[in-house]
């Protein structure tokens, strides 16, 4: 995972990705994710994430940054600003789709009922609305 990591720092982040996400809080998400598949609800894939946000069911949305390409899930970040939904961004889809018990990379998900994980899902969300601040 470091030397997948360390040649996705060389590589310029995509334009829709607005700010850093530390690695805890990253390793934090994929967690929530997998807490969430198994005693609440997640939603997988861009336009199911999208239905969710717009229709206000989403409490976190987990967007990839190797889409290719990178407009697939570039109107997350802001159907998520003008909702007031929190968002974050991770660097593998790949591991989006393990974290999700699915066979296939998953652009982006998103948490609709957090079950087991609502105190790791808080915390994230405290967490990103100091990122999005500083």
């Amino acid at each position: 995972m470091d030397a997948e990591r360390q040649t996705q720092d060389n590589n310029p982040k995509p334009y829709f990705v607005k700010f850093e996400i530390p690695k805890e809080l990253i390793d934090a998400t994929y967690e929530v994710l997998r807490q969430a598949r198994q005693t609440g609800k997640v939603r997988k894939g861009t336009n199911e994430v999208t239905k969710a946000i717009e229709r206000g069911i989403a409490k976190l949305v987990v967007v990839a940054e190797d889409v290719e390409p990178p407009e697939v899930v570039a109107h997350l970040p802001i159907l998520c600003e003008e909702r007031k939904v929190a968002y974050i961004f991770t660097p593998s889809k790949a591991q989006i789709g393990t974290a999700l018990g699915i066979d296939v990379p998953a652009a982006s998900a998103c948490v609709v009922e957090s079950g087991e994980a609502a105190g790791i899902l808080d915390q994230i969300i405290d967490a990103l609305s100091k990122l999005k601040k500083s």
